[in-house]
């Protein structure tokens, strides 16, 4: 295959840097960084403006008007929560999650890193508006997570990126739940009843066989989400749901799809080639069969999730954390992270985290009700424990549903900046230190 001078220099170099496993969690720390220079810095009031600029949509009079944070809040992470949704999917249906004995341990881990956490929030902050920022110290960043344990290369046991893939993804499931039930305005029934047609007609629809995903798309995002975003139930958990309708079989199976591949491969081979650089017509109609059959050999769910993976990975979720991450260093610094709130996201992240997911662990390998995974020991676990501790995207999102008042916004970021940075250096050296031990 020719290679121009475009594909060596811009095309090749960055889809390297896209497929890199660490380079998600870079992008996401670089936006985190470059938020605060900026919030800190002689333009810090025009960054923070930006994120007030009011949008509206509608039509005939009828609008839904918010300023850009809260569009990136509600819309732009909405995608994101639909790859979580399908990520969801893909693991209860043929992942780690769809065998009981492989879902014990993560489940187990998550479970304990959830409580914990928003037990020792708890403590620092019984009662009172402050008291709501419980489900912040909750989350794991799975992005920045796999990032950290990607970057100690081929060294590290595949049990543990697996493991540690769960164990997020479980505690996805818990931050979806939460938000759900616990972080939502006053409930318009109306349009949350709205909202459940276009659910039904998205579960039908997966159920009598269509699988065009831009019709998922138009009903998810014009019916579902719109009504969702209307009724006071947050609209991230209309994402999740119509992520769950997506199909997940496909229309030919493997060992068919092989052999009409191979025969149309062998009828490409035998047509006489016009020694130009067109393909001949059945060559062309041949080339688009394969297209076919390949995209009906795929499910629609890994379709879009491969789709949409890098879009949420290099450009949702960096915008979130470039309008969420802001942290203004002034003289009030130090009262922030000296206040109840700081303390209650930082220790639970930090503590909570490690000690629900080691501790509950440890307990239940003790009793023998559970064992490691093959190539794990222990250190493993306690370094896992800590890259669990990351919850920057999910944390910093709750944090901005659980409060009203700026001052414990800022609080909360700065614990979890400051945990989730910890926790990153922590879990890295525990992990290349477990390496070197020799798996139970």
């Amino acid at each position: 295959m020719k290679v121009t001078p475009v594909d060596k220099w811009i095309i090749d170099p960055i889809q390297r840097f896209i497929n890199n496993s660490t380079t998600s969690g870079i992008v996401l720390f670089s936006s985190a960084f470059l938020a605060i220079i900026l919030s800190n810095s002689p333009w810090s009031h025009e960054f923070h403006e930006l994120w007030e600029l009011e949008f509206s949509i509608g039509f005939d009079g009828h609008y839904i008007n918010k300023n850009l944070h809260h569009w990136i809040n509600d819309g732009l992470m909405a995608v994101f929560f639909f790859v979580v949704g399908l990520e969801l999917k893909r693991e209860i249906v043929a992942g780690e999650l769809r065998e009981p004995k492989n879902a014990i341990l993560p489940i187990a881990a998550a479970i304990g890193g959830m409580i914990l956490p928003a037990i020792i929030y708890l403590f620092f902050n019984p009662s009172g508006s402050t008291a709501d920022g419980w489900g912040i110290p909750m989350a794991t960043d799975i992005a920045f997570a796999l990032g950290v344990l990607y970057l100690l290369g081929n060294k590290v046991p595949l049990s543990l990126k697996i493991f540690l893939t769960a164990l997020a993804i479980v505690d996805d499931i818990g931050a979806v739940l939460v938000i759900a039930f616990f972080y939502t305005s006053d409930i318009n029934f109306i349009s949350l009843a709205t909202g459940g047609v276009f659910m039904l007609i998205l579960i039908v629809s997966n159920l009598i066989g269509i699988r065009n995903t831009i019709y998922y798309a138009v009903i998810g995002i014009g019916g579902l989400w719109l009504a969702f975003l209307m009724s006071g139930v947050h609209a991230t958990i209309a994402a999740v749901m119509a992520a769950m309708t997506i199909p997940v079989n496909v229309k030919i199976h493997e060992k068919e799809y092989i052999k009409r591949i191979k025969n149309l491969i062998f009828k490409f081979e035998e047509e006489e080639p016009n020694n130009n650089p067109a393909v001949t017509p059945n060559q062309l109609h041949i080339i688009q069969d394969i297209r076919d059959y390949s995209k009906s050999a795929l499910t629609p769910l890994q379709r879009l999730e491969h789709r949409m993976h890098p879009i949420v990975a290099f450009v949702i979720m960096p915008i979130f954390a470039l309008s969420n991450a802001g942290v203004i260093f002034s003289n009030d610094s130090f009262s922030q992270i000296v206040s109840p709130v700081f303390f209650g996201v930082f220790v639970g992240l930090l503590l909570g985290k490690v000690l629900g997911v080691y501790g509950l662990i440890s307990i239940l390998l003790k009793f023998k009700w559970v064992s490691l995974p093959e190539g794990m020991n222990k250190i493993h676990l306690l370094g896992a424990g800590f890259l669990a501790a990351i919850g920057f995207t999910m944390s910093l999102f709750i944090g901005g549903l659980a409060f009203v008042n700026k001052v414990h916004i800022e609080e909360a970021k700065m614990g979890v900046l400051f945990a989730s940075i910890l926790a990153s250096f922590a879990g890295f050296f525990i992990i290349k230190y477990a390496n070197k031990i020799k798996p139970i």
